[in-house]
């Protein structure tokens, strides 16, 4: 096995052992939110993208049962980056149908970020399949522990393990910050999630976000300087 390609099995074991450990909490506070442990077993098994999951216990714990449209809506809303996600991974999963099925459910922020974060078209598969199908063990098995656990654990959003899934996050994004296009695009994203989270529902800022970032990128501010409409590079003579 090449080095990158043991570089993107490292990243994606590293990855799924940070992300999976949030399960817990959302186990838990969706046993405080109301719901049994087999619906919140369920819910991992089917919906599997945490942002979404904790949108939906979020206002079903605010306003019980008569509050499940809002919280499907909110679901969905952030549910929906997963679609841009399937696109850019469609050429990375494989070349079967049956590929691209099953990797449909393991289409997720950190599957996606893994993969992306490398060059070589074997080692994002890899990326992609070992990140998603091991997110998907260790999340459903972690969210089974937190809703038999709940109450031993006490308050599960103490322990910050929210900040675990982040940090891996944030440690795949970084090598990627290398030009000012880049940095431009991800600081843009930012600061608009940011200031519209408190004041839309989960899920619009994200995609507001998105279109942003994608903004920024489809009109290259910040991008390599030109002169006279000409890159300085010389790549625009090919």
């Amino acid at each position: 096995m090449r080095t990158e390609e043991r570089s993107a099995w490292r990243d994606g074991v590293a990855v799924s052992v940070a992300t999976s450990a949030y399960g817990v909490s959302f186990g838990a506070l969706a046993v405080a939110a109301g719901l049994d442990v087999w619906q919140a077993c369920v819910l991992s098994l089917v919906m599997f993208t945490g942002g979404s999951q904790f949108a939906f216990i979020g206002v079903i714990a605010s306003g019980g049962l008569a509050a499940a449209p809002a919280a499907i809506a909110s679901a969905l809303l952030l549910g929906a980056r997963n679609v841009a996600y399937a696109v850019r991974m469609n050429p990375v999963v494989g070349v079967s149908w049956w590929h691209r099925l099953a990797a449909a459910q393991f289409t997720i922020d950190e599957s996606t970020a893994v993969a992306l974060a490398h060059t070589d078209p074997r080692a994002r598969r890899i990326g992609f399949w070992v990140t998603g199908i091991g997110i998907y063990l260790g999340w459903n098995l972690t969210t089974l522990a937190g809703a038999l656990l709940g109450d031993v654990l006490g308050d599960v959003r103490a322990y910050g393990l929210d900040a675990a899934a982040a940090a891996a996050f944030l440690a795949l994004l970084w090598p990627r910050l290398r030009s000012r296009q880049a940095i431009a695009v991800g600081v843009a994203a930012a600061v608009v999630a940011a200031a519209l989270t408190p004041s839309l529902m989960p899920g619009m800022p994200v995609l507001i976000a998105a279109l942003v970032a994608v903004l920024v990128g489809w009109f290259d501010w910040l991008g390599r300087p030109r002169t006279d409409g000409v890159l300085r590079s010389g790549e625009e003579r090919r």
